[in-house]
């Protein structure tokens, strides 16, 4: 692949991933608003009792075959094949599995009603193990158009009948259904897009060839899901379930943000990353552009929502009642900032085969924040939350001293490529901060804080002249000369 044409596959990417993620978020976002007014922290809060079940679940489905697939160069139908195969027969069984614990998850946090409400969430485990494969086709033959529209086409008829049963009174029954339906839907639609299709030709050899990559995955993804879902088992055992409610949605409103970024250079960075992994000073390259293409979008958006976070709660909650939200909501802001930095670092390690770095360095982390939750329990969720955080972020360093033995990338470069920008979001915030200070009504406030937010560092980036800005803009050019 030539260095231009490994530019441009590289820049629609890109581009289409932001088209894909962003119309994703934004319908969320309004789906997620209209929710919010009709349920209330409860109806959030036993759903999310349940989240670390699901996580755990999804993790042993897939069993890092996924990645293993879109990792792997040299890939026949019978790859495919045996994955769906493995993955539909695990499904099958974690479902049976969950349907028999689920008394026993419902008196782990005293509420009867977990258990019917457990079995029904569960059954987008089935669901979601039917699509694997077909979704690690689309990934990895970079069909970015294909797979913006099989997420978006998901979430509007699932948020869509979620709306519909929370206004028929069905409260946390309609995010339960709303749940199930994303992953059938998409399940559905990724089997529409994917020309690959699995046969009864049943041979489950393949997996021994990706088993040593895979098994690694596997066992990191189990604990990584444990050590980020420990919160919603703390707080549902030991606080009320509106606590859970207003971690849950902290969490996920900054995750919107995180996913778009993070979901924007998925899209392309394994893909291409791996296509050039014989070739470390084209990776290094391609691996920088992506890195300050994440830090441009990344901090004003994740900082920037942290900014207006109690403005942003009011008017979309419709009051007070989401307030408490506010302080999750910039702490979960601060570390998806960085997120997209620790997508990076792994899927470069992915490319080089290097799943026992991945396992080695996320359960020594992983101990690591348990341990710090274990000794600032007594003191409360917030300080809890704040170290384990910390631990994340210091955590970057840590993958970057591995990624660094693999190419030509040294902490300096990192540095150049990403402080001028968090340096940009900060002047900004600050600038807007300043002017607004004395003003109250939240709209004004909630309005002027955004735009000049956005202004200040759109013309501080311009006039920086950062080749990212520029070739930003230039492709867009482009894209509408066509």
């Amino acid at each position: 692949m030539s260095e231009e044409t490994l530019k441009n596959k590289t820049a629609r990417g890109l581009f289409w991933g932001g088209i894909s993620n962003g119309s994703q978020q934004i319908i969320q976002l309004i789906f997620g608003i209209i929710m919010l007014r009709i349920l209330g922290p409860k109806d959030y809060g036993i759903v999310g009792m349940l989240s670390i079940f699901t996580m755990i679940a999804m993790s042993i489905q897939d069993s890092g075959f996924t990645t293993a697939l879109i990792n792997k160069k040299n890939i026949q139908h019978n790859d495919y094949n045996a994955v769906f195969w493995f993955n539909l027969i695990i499904s099958i069984a974690l479902y049976l599995c969950l349907w028999g614990i689920a008394p026993i998850i419902a008196d782990y946090f005293e509420l009867p009603i977990l258990t019917s409400i457990s079995r029904v969430l569960f059954i987008s485990i089935l669901f979601g193990g039917i699509g694997l494969p077909q979704y690690a086709f689309i990934v990895k033959n970079l069909m970015v158009k294909e797979k913006a529209q099989i997420e978006i086409s998901a979430i509007l008829f699932s948020g869509i009948i979620g709306i519909l049963l929370a206004i028929g009174g069905y409260a946390y029954w309609a995010i339960v259904i709303q749940n199930v339906l994303y992953v059938a839907i998409a399940m559905t639609a990724r089997w529409y897009y994917s020309p690959w299709k699995p046969t009864f030709n049943i041979d489950f050899s393949p997996l021994k060839e990706m088993f040593s990559f895979s098994i690694k995955l596997f066992l990191t993804g189990i604990f990584s899901k444990i050590v980020e879902n420990i919160f919603s088992v703390l707080l549902g055992k030991y606080y009320k379930e509106e606590m859970v409610g207003y971690y849950s949605q902290g969490n996920k409103w900054s995750t919107m943000g995180g996913s778009f970024i993070a979901g924007m250079i998925g899209n392309v960075a394994m893909p291409i990353l791996t296509q050039i992994s014989d070739d470390k000073t084209r990776q290094s390259n391609a691996f920088r552009k992506m890195l300050r293409f994440g830090a441009f979008v990344s901090f004003p958006l994740l900082l920037g929502l942290a900014f207006v976070g109690k403005e942003f709660l009011i008017i979309i909650g419709g009051g007070d009642k989401w307030l408490s939200v506010t302080p999750f909501l910039q702490l979960f802001c601060i570390w998806n900032s960085t997120l997209y930095i620790h997508t990076l670092y792994t899927n470069l390690l992915f490319t080089h085969k290097k799943s026992g770095i991945f396992m080695m360095g996320t359960i020594i982390i992983g101990i690591l924040q348990l341990a710090a939750i274990a000794i600032t329990f007594k003191f409360g969720i917030f300080q809890m939350l704040a170290t384990y955080i910390i631990i994340n972020i210091l955590s970057l360093g840590f993958w970057h001293y591995f990624t660094s033995k693999l190419l030509y990338l040294k902490i300096w470069h990192v540095i150049i490529d990403v402080a001028p920008f968090l340096l940009f979001t900060l002047i900004s915030i600050s600038t807007a901060w300043f002017i607004t200070k004395e003003i109250n009504n939240i709209y004004i406030c909630l309005l002027l804080k955004t735009l000049i937010t956005a202004l200040v560092y759109i013309v501080i980036a311009w006039c920086s002249k950062s080749i990212i800005v520029q070739e930003c803009f230039n492709f867009l050019i482009q894209k509408k000369q066509k």
